[in-house]
């Protein structure tokens, strides 16, 4: 999936671990990914979480996709730091999914706490060039 997600290469993102329900992705906050207060946009950190988010939840053939997601913001971070969001498979039951994405800065305070809701789709990602759309 990833090897296909411009979205994410073009913000730098970084795969740290990827393992079935687990995910680690990292991302550098450069100048343009800051918002008029000189802080990182809060879409960009929302954006980080979701992809580490979707690599956890996509741990076979099928397409899984977002049902749904909250984040909640805890500390503004700027540019020249390092972000990294860990997704975590809490449950899966049938073909809904819940994920826990902690994202936290180069000193390891928490940034930010998102939680994803998953579907799965009877898609098999091989239907789509190997990714989730």
């Amino acid at each position: 999936m990833m090897l296909r997600d411009r979205a994410s290469a073009a913000l730098g993102m970084m795969v740290e671990k990827d393992v079935p329900g687990e995910a680690i992705v990292s991302m550098a906050v450069r100048e343009d990914m800051t918002n008029g207060f000189a802080i990182t946009h809060g879409g960009l950190v929302f954006a980080l979480a979701d992809t580490a988010f979707a690599i956890a939840c996509n741990e076979d053939e099928r397409v899984t996709v977002a049902a749904g997601a909250d984040i909640t913001f805890l500390k503004s971070t700027r540019a020249g730091q390092t972000l990294t969001a860990r997704a975590v498979r809490r449950s899966v039951t049938g073909r809904n999914g819940v994920y826990d994405v902690t994202v936290t800065d180069e000193t390891g305070d928490v940034v930010a706490e998102f939680r994803g809701r998953s579907l799965t789709t009877n898609r098999a990602a091989a239907e789509h060039g190997g990714t989730a759309d």
